[in-house]
């Protein structure tokens, strides 16, 4: 990055804001303390008894909530014995039960079994589903792959994924290019360009149109609970965050500088924004996931309630061979 700005330090090891201004005053912050966010469903308990009743011609789907235990990245010792958690959310019309697995598929096996079952859950809840593992011998980066299959063994879709992954990493091995346990505050850029282009030619990257809603979704939310205007999605901010997302999901990094060095003004230069200020905030995982990066941090939930924005474009993209999977651009703004 530039040298012309300061470094916060941070707890938070997966997410990064930049913020700049062309107004003379600072921003005003609002640091009011939100309320949790309600729980959008909960884990069917054990006293359900057996499987629930099956639709006729009903359909299977689900979504990653949150990692709840190791995300990626996490380090752990050699040898050792450990548990990863995902929580999953039934979208589809059937009810899942014992007969439904999540079944290891490729990658560093890591002790696990062939398969776990499901608990019952029912078609909108969630359900924590974990499995065993140990850790490899050999210090490295290890990423293995499962898939949830139906009774039958068809394959349920993730979201737009097929599969769902654990990526680890044992001893001193340094993680490429993982996040900088450090955010920046920028001043302005004299950059130029145009909005960089994949250099990676061979990357395919996914996106996600739900995940994109429902982010915004958690934004305004948060933003109307302590009487914050919503934003307004805006087409230019969000052909600038869209970019950024493709280039961090096809070149492998998170951070907000671009592949080819330009700065967010120079994004949103080159994507028609005419900005009197804005701010830039990133991260990875699911929308829920991304909140809780944000909130775990002041600096970063300053800028989710920033009252001097007004618009927002929100970009998502996965990429499966990628460090994190999935990066999130918000850029908030105001002309």
């Amino acid at each position: 990055m530039r040298t012309i700005f300061s470094f916060l330090a941070l707890t938070l090891l997966t997410s990064c804001i930049s913020v700049e201004t062309r107004t003379p005053a600072p921003p005003v912050f609002v640091t009011s303390t939100l309320p949790a966010l309600p729980a959008a469903s909960s884990t069917p308990t054990a006293t359900e008894q057996g499987a629930l009743p099956r639709p006729e011609n009903c359909t299977d789907e689900a979504l990653l909530v949150l990692d709840v235990t190791y995300a990626d990245g996490s380090r752990v010792k050699a040898g050792e014995s450990f548990t990863k958690t995902w929580r999953l959310r039934n979208t589809g019309t059937c009810p899942w039960d014992s007969t439904y697995h999540l079944v290891f598929l490729s990658g560093e096996r890591m002790g696990a079994p062939d398969s776990v079952s499901l608990p019952v859950t029912a078609p909108t809840k969630d359900a924590d589903v974990s499995v065993n593992l140990v850790a490899p011998l050999a210090d490295g980066s290890y990423t293995t792959y499962f898939q949830l299959r139906d009774p039958k063994g068809k394959v349920i879709s993730i979201g737009l994924e097929q599969t769902i992954w654990l990526k680890v990493i044992v001893g001193n091995v340094a993680p490429g290019k993982f996040p900088s346990p450090v955010a920046s505050i920028s001043a302005p850029s004299e950059s130029g360009g145009s909005l960089p282009i994949e250099t990676a030619t061979h990357c395919t990257v996914s996106e996600n149109a739900g995940y994109v809603s429902q982010l915004l979704s958690l934004i305004n939310d948060a933003r109307r609970a302590v009487g914050i205007p919503a934003l307004t999605v805006q087409s230019q901010l969000t052909t600038a965050a869209q970019s950024h997302s493709r280039d961090m999901a096809c070149n492998n990094f998170l951070a907000h500088n671009s592949s080819d060095g330009s700065w967010i003004d120079a994004r949103l230069r080159a994507a028609g924004y005419a900005y009197n200020y804005f701010l830039e905030i990133i991260a990875i995982g699911t929308p829920e996931n991304a909140m809780s990066q944000w909130q775990a941090d002041a600096a970063h939930w300053d800028a989710v309630m920033d009252s001097s924005a007004t618009e927002v474009g929100i970009g998502y993209a996965y990429n499966a061979q990628s460090d994190f999977g999935g990066y999130f651009t918000v850029d908030l703004g105001r002309r």
